[in-house]
This record gives C-alpha cells, sequence and structure tokens, in this order.
C-alpha cells in the first residue's frame, strides 16, 4: 500500500543550526507520537547552485546559511491530515514564528503520493 509523504526544505542560519537541531528533535517525538512512520531532517552536504535552478536557489539561500531538507512519511493521506491536525493542535509546536532558528518565508513544502516503495 502506498504511503504519504510531506516533503520540506529549509534555509537555516548556519551559526542556528544547533538550536533548529533541537527544535527538530521535539518536532520529530511529537510527529512520531501523533501516528508518523518516519521523520528525517538532513542538512546539505553535496548541494551546488545549479545554473537554472538547485535546492540553494529555491530557498534564495544567503551567505552563511544552508539548505535543510525533510521528510516525514505516513500510512496514507487521510493519517497525514489526522496527524497534522493533532500536531498543529500540541502545545509543544505552540511557537512565535519571530523566535524560531530559520526563515519559514522562504520554506516551502508539499504533500507526495509515493509511486516507488523498496
Amino acid at each position: 500500500m502506498a504511503r504519504y509523504v510531506d516533503g520540506f526544505v529549509v534555509p537555516v542560519p548556519a551559526d542556528q543550526l544547533g538550536a533548529y537541531r533541537k527544535l527538530a528533535r521535539l518536532a520529530s517525538r511529537v510527529w512520531r507520537e501523533h501516528g508518523a512512520l518516519e521523520y528525517v531532517e538532513a542538512v546539505a552536504d553535496d548541494v551546488k547552485p545549479g545554473k537554472h535552478t538547485s535546492f540553494p536557489q529555491s530557498v534564495k539561500l544567503k551567505e552563511a546559511e544552508v539548505v535543510v531538507f525533510a521528510y516525514i512519511t505516513y500510512k496514507s493521506r487521510r493519517s497525514r491530515d489526522a496527524v497534522l491536525k493533532k500536531v498543529m493542535a500540541d502545545p509543544r509546536m505552540q511557537m512565535d514564528p519571530k523566535s524560531l532558528p530559520f526563515d519559514g518565508k522562504r520554506m516551502f513544502w508539499g504533500g507526495f503520493k509515493t509511486i516507488v516503495e523498496a
């Protein structure tokens, strides 16, 4: 049975990576407690600007920032919607956007139906 995946790309100031990691660890616990199957966040290691598009260009990466790629898997779209509702209501996820260790205005995300799972 095909799973459902939320994907995210986030610009994070390099000097805020520790704070971001702490937030990501909390988020991973919250998402998993509410039913997500898997929660992964990864910092760019071999990501270069492209001629037309790339991860750095997609978030308008600034000097002294890094790209974080993340994904969360669920049993289904219905499961994702239920998990997300619980996560957004969880008091641990109630944060002032101004205090976050990344620029949420340049973050992007979306939901995806899997077509290959191995």
